[in-house]
């Protein structure tokens, strides 16, 4: 089973670049979502629903923001929308689809950039979610966390290391929670097999940062280590240009 991540920023955005006819070439089984930044209503679904995808969305209630979806072959027996924290519900931030035999989840983790207030809620979130998975293991151990978490965890995963080190999404504090999270029971599948340098898959619009390859590793597919002997490859797709993103790529059996 071949599952992508992708924060589309924007995903009607996107379409006028081509997305739906990469995602035809490109043909996973499951896609995540993330800054779709529209309501369902707003999308020409017809043309994923072609491609054999069944569509779940979970919107930010803010026009144009945030948003994360799940479109899926495969139909879940259970989806679930939100982390039932209306705070970050209201924002568009978790999705989950189970399926027979593992359960897969679309987030969307905040970027604390714009100023202390953002990357203090940032941080509330960090410790949130934490929580919220480690109780989420106990009903479902079989989980792929997919998705921007808006943190380069090491190093190796950013372009310049020593000038980002107070900049957020490389902040000791929340490469520290980074670790932690690992720790408790999960494998970054990209790491997993791919231990060398400059693999990215956010770049700034600005200084050709993209052309120069001046990137952040930010966007993950996380497993629960019990998962490990399951997976079967993983890559990034710096080639797909539909957003200052890319999309990850995970391969299990």
């Amino acid at each position: 089973m071949k599952i992508i991540s992708y924060n589309v920023n924007g995903i009607r955005a996107a379409m006028k670049k081509g997305f739906v006819e990469w995602l035809e070439q490109e043909s996973p089984d499951i896609i995540c979502l993330q800054e779709t930044k529209a309501q369902p209503e707003q999308v020409d679904v017809a043309a994923f629903e072609a491609l054999g995808y069944e569509l779940y969305w979970m919107s930010a209630e803010k026009a144009g923001y945030s948003g994360v979806a799940i479109f899926s072959r495969p139909k879940p027996k259970n989806v679930s929308f939100g982390c039932e924290i209306p705070v970050y519900d209201s924002e568009g931030r978790v999705l989950r689809a189970d399926y027979d035999d593992f359960s897969l989840m679309s987030v969307y983790m905040p970027s604390g950039s714009s100023g202390d207030t953002r990357q203090d809620f940032k941080m509330q979130w960090l410790q949130d979610f934490r929580e919220y998975i480690d109780d989420l293991k106990k009903e479902l151990p079989d989980l792929i966390i997919s998705g921007d978490y808006n943190i380069c965890h090491k190093p190796i995963d950013i372009h310049d290391p020593v000038r980002n080190k107070n900049s957020s999404g490389f902040l000791p504090e929340e490469r520290e929670w980074f670790s932690e999270f690992i720790n408790s029971g999960f494998t970054d599948t990209f790491r997993h097999f791919n231990p060398d340098p400059h693999h990215y898959s956010w770049w700034s619009y600005r200084a050709g940062a993209r052309k120069n390859n001046k990137g952040w590793r930010i966007d993950y597919h996380l497993a629960t280590d019990n998962m490990k002997d399951r997976l079967k490859g993983a890559s990034i797709l710096p080639d797909a240009v539909h957003s200052d993103h890319c999309p990850v790529v995970v391969e299990i059996v």
